[in-house]
């Protein structure tokens, strides 16, 4: 029987590690479905209703089942992606799904309990602790934790779990990585997720053998690799859909108000979007709008939800212009415009505002803490987003380049989380 199980819930993908028990070693969670075998899940869920009984019997996949279900029903289906970045927000009061409304909490909840279907025989029978990570600052504006936490709870405890604990995750990943180290060291750990980034800054000695750890300081900032798609969007795919094109009002010309594209920029927002007002609204607009056509395209892609092949498209040109100078951006609904080369210094010039915010917060845990560059022993890198050449000159300005590393990008939280359930001082490391 596992004691401890680690579960770093992501914006983009979810991960659960089990503790094998010996407070040294775990292993990943493996799920099954209709998509395969895979020891993470893309944080993604998808309800269509039964042929027969509707809404009455909705069929609910998750993460990768998810995905091919949205794609094998298109217009049958309703997708939801990132529902992270809803968590710690006082303004979502929950999203219809058939005409029935789904909290936050209601949603994390069907999601771990397919992965729990998922899992099957690897689900331990018992688990007397929980381990959750949260980053130290959640997504989204004026983000609330108290009520993410009070969210979390509440779908964790339907789920029967008798004693939850919450640790940064980005203290996770330092205390997974920790366990390689020969040498006494004060780590930073940078964690670059789908909404946030977070840093820890962690000391770590072995004791008679055993692994301690002071914390030092922690910092962070709601901006992340969600943010740089974000900003490719608004400049690649919102000037073919009527970004700064105008409509008439009576006697005026106006702008099609830029809050529109906000909502489009946000791709893992847009399944939502598709049932508001504004939504309504701004389909209202075509009969005035100058640039119909740009509009009526805006409207084909959200009414076709072409959310996720939106991002994977630029999911693909952002990885390759990690390892290019330039690359191609090709999303075939938007006919001709859809076909583009994009610059790698055209791409660090849309985010580098939000350069600016992730380094500001690294400036912040330094300064806070009194720690110069030169007393820090070990940079440990994670995420996806560590890869983007822009942010990781962001480290090697500061650090020599031998005392920065990355691995475990996806797994790293996960296992730090269900290491730290077994050990026997869980309170020292809650957040």
């Amino acid at each position: 029987m596992a004691r401890a199980l680690g579960l770093d819930f992501g914006t983009t993908n979810t991960v659960l590690a089990l503790a094998d028990g010996d407070g040294s070693t775990t292993h990943s969670m493996q799920f099954t479905s209709n998509a395969g075998t895979s020891d993470s899940m893309r944080t993604a869920l998808s309800f269509m209703k039964d042929a027969v009984m509707g809404a009455q019997a909705l069929k609910v996949e998750a993460g990768q089942a998810a995905i091919r279900q949205f794609i094998d029903n298109p217009g049958d289906c309703r997708f939801l992606q990132s529902i992270k970045t809803f968590a710690a927000s006082p303004l979502f009061q929950g999203t219809l799904v058939f005409a029935r409304r789904q909290q936050f909490e209601d949603l994390m909840e069907i999601f771990l309990k397919r992965l729990k279907t998922y899992a099957d025989g690897n689900w331990p029978s018992e688990v007397s602790r929980l381990i959750a990570g949260r980053p130290v600052h959640f997504a989204g504006a004026n983000p609330d934790p108290a009520l993410a936490t009070e969210r979390y709870n509440e779908a964790l405890t339907r789920l029967g779990f008798p004693e939850i604990h919450y640790v940064y995750e980005p203290v996770a990943a330092a205390y997974y990585f920790a366990q390689t180290l020969k040498t006494d060291a004060t780590v930073l750990v940078a964690d670059f997720g789908g909404g946030t980034t977070d840093y820890s800054l962690i000391r770590f000695e072995r004791q008679a053998g055993k692994l301690t750890a002071k914390p030092i300081g922690h910092s962070g900032v709601g901006i992340a690799g969600d943010h740089f798609d974000a900003r490719m969007i608004d400049h690649l795919v919102a000037p073919e859909i009527g970004k700064g094109t105008f409509f008439k009002s009576f006697d005026k010309v106006l702008e099609v108000p830029a809050g529109y594209y906000a909502n489009f920029s946000r791709w893992n927002q847009l399944s939502i979007f598709k049932t508001t007002r504004e939504f309504a609204d701004m389909k209202s607009l075509v009969r005035s709008a100058l640039d119909p056509d740009k509009l009526e395209l805006f409207i084909d892609l959200v009414e076709h939800d072409e959310g996720y092949p939106l991002y994977q498209a630029i999911s693909a040109t952002k990885m390759a212009l990690s390892g290019a100078e330039e690359a191609e951006f090709k999303f075939a609904p938007l006919g001709k415009a859809g076909n583009k080369m994009v610059k790698r210094s055209d791409f660090e010039t849309w985010i580098a505002d939000d350069l600016a915010k992730i380094e500001g917060a690294l400036d912040e845990v330094l300064e806070q803490t009194n720690t110069p560059p030169e007393a820090v022993d070990k940079v440990f890198l994670t995420g996806g987003t560590s890869f983007v050449p822009a942010v990781r000159r962001i480290f090697t300005r500061r650090f020599d380049a031998s005392k920065i590393e990355s691995g475990g990008e996806l797994l790293s939280i996960a296992h730090g989380l269900a290491l730290i359930g077994e050990s026997d001082n869980v309170g020292q490391w809650a957040a």
